[in-house]
This record gives C-alpha cells, sequence and structure tokens, in this order.
C-alpha cells in the first residue's frame, strides 16, 4: 500500500489531485491522557489534529495504527490523513515537518510525511504491530530509564517468562488479557506472532525487553501479559499458568498490568 517518501526538496503542486498521505509520530506518553481525542483534555490526537488544521487551515481527523493510553510512548505511531494537493503549494518537506513540530507538543516528535495510495488507513492496512515494554531488573532505582521502565528489584528469571510467552504465540481468546469492561460484548480473538524476552541496556541500566508482535491488540494487552509473564519470572506461578489464564477468559485470572511507562509502541508493518 506504501507509495513512498515524498521527494525531498517538494512537495506536490497544485496540479496534482487528492491523495491520502501518513505520518509517523513519536512522543512521551507522560503529559498526555493517551492518543485518542478527548475533550477539554492534553491527547496526542489533539495535538496533531490541531497542527494539521492550523496548516491546512481546515479542520482535519486523523487515524492511528494503534491507540495508546495514558502514559504510554511510541517510537513509530502511524496516522493518516486525507488533503487536497492544492493545499501543499509551496511548501517543502522539511518545512513541512518543521511547522508540524513547532504546533505541536514538546512531547511529540513528527518524524517522517509519506505520500499513501488514496484511502490508505493507518489502522486497516496494518500488518502487524510491534510493542517494546522495559522493564529495569535491578536493586537499586533507575535513573536514566526511570520514566520508560518498570522497576522490578526481585532478579527475574528470564527462561520462565520466555517458556511462559510459548503459550501465547498463535491465536487465541485474550478475554483474559483485556480490560473487562472494553471486553464486553466484543470479539476477543487475537494472533500474537512473537514474544521475546530480552537482556538490553540502556544509559547502563540493566534492563529487560519484552517484544510483542501481532496482527492486532485488545485494550490493555500488552500490558497484563507482561504483567503476567513478570508473575512468573518472580516465581509467583508457574510457566503452564499461561495456559490456564487463557482458558479462564477472565480478566480476574491473569496478572497485574504492568505500569504504563515502560511500554513503547515501536513499530508498524504495512
Amino acid at each position: 500500500m506504501r507509495v513512498g517518501r515524498m521527494q525531498r526538496d517538494r512537495l506536490p503542486s497544485m496540479e496534482d489531485e487528492a491523495q491520502t498521505y501518513s505520518l509517523v509520530v513519536a512522543y512521551d506518553g507522560a503529559p498526555f491522557f493517551g492518543f485518542a481525542r478527548q475533550p477539554g483534555q492534553l491527547t496526542v490526537q489533539g495535538e496533531l489534529e490541531h497542527a494539521l488544521s492550523t496548516l491546512l487551515r481546515r479542520p482535519v481527523e486523523v487515524v492511528c495504527a494503534g491507540r495508546t493510553d495514558a502514559g504510554v510512548h511510541a517510537r513509530g505511531q502511524v496516522v493518516s490523513f486525507d488533503a487536497g494537493m492544492e493545499e501543499w503549494a509551496g511548501r517543502s518537506l522539511d518545512s513541512t515537518l518543521r511547522s508540524l513540530n513547532a504546533l505541536t507538543h514538546d512531547g511529540i516528535s513528527v518524524r517522517r510525511l509519506d505520500q499513501r495510495e488514496k484511502g490508505f488507513s493507518a489502522r486497516f492496512d496494518a500488518k502487524a504491530r510491534e510493542y517494546r515494554y522495559f522493564i529495569c531488573n535491578q536493586p537499586w532505582a533507575p535513573v536514566f530509564a526511570e520514566a520508560f521502565s518498570w522497576h522490578v528489584k526481585k532478579p527475574l528469571d528470564a527462561e520462565a517468562m520466555r517458556a511462559a510467552a510459548d503459550h501465547l504465540i498463535g491465536e487465541h481468546d485474550f478475554k483474559s488479557f483485556c480490560l473487562a469492561a472494553s471486553a464486553e460484548g466484543r470479539r476477543t480473538m487475537r494472533r500474537v506472532d512473537a514474544i521475546t524476552v530480552t537482556p538490553c541496556e540502556a544509559f547502563g541500566e540493566e534492563l529487560l525487553c519484552v517484544t510483542v508482535v501481532g496482527n492486532a491488540f485488545l485494550h490493555s494487552m500488552v500490558r497484563a501479559i507482561v504483567g503476567t509473564l513478570v508473575c512468573v519470572g518472580r516465581g509467583l506461578r508457574g510457566p503452564e499458568w499461561t495456559r490456564e489464564v487463557l482458558a479462564a477468559r477472565a480478566r480476574t485470572a491473569a496478572g497485574e498490568n504492568a505500569p504504563a511507562k515502560g511500554l513503547v509502541l515501536w513499530n508498524v508493518v504495512y
């Protein structure tokens, strides 16, 4: 579906026909009440729509690849919107990106502007979404990673967490891993393609990175998966427990929701 990155020195001229565009956006989720627009609240969608509406001098609505909750971050969020070609007249790609970044909150970084096939949807055309969750697994409190990780002091058994994650791979009913209220009356089958638990380091802090890749996710699903895996990593449950959690189809059967601040929407595949 991707048409390609616009030429760096120009945007389409007035003679070109209307198209669909996408933005790749990164943001620090801490200041925002989630991605989705909410009256009277600071949201990522509200900021992006304000910037685009100011730039194009008309109301603009965007569609995102994945709605993130309050406090959740993004490295590669994708949003799509429609615009008439004549609206870009006289603007270069670089100047447009500069304007969008100047018009949005400091916690948002608009990194790419791409022209797409007409009708492209950041949400419905996505083939996979990758989330990464960062756990600071050391006795002392993190400094540089504090705002972007969950501090778990007790050493975690990463091998047990990997064994527990294996039961979640494939297409399953993930109702146990979904916010209970949002699951009522809705289809809760989802496909998870991969879950990895790997050590990493950031600014000298020892971290565990839980990467979850799937076609789509339920409300708070990744945070519930991580919270459940941490229960296993702490030795509170065995790796087979995740199979039982799936079968229960009840949110109370799974572990706690991991804190929002450790979760990052890392990448979206089209």
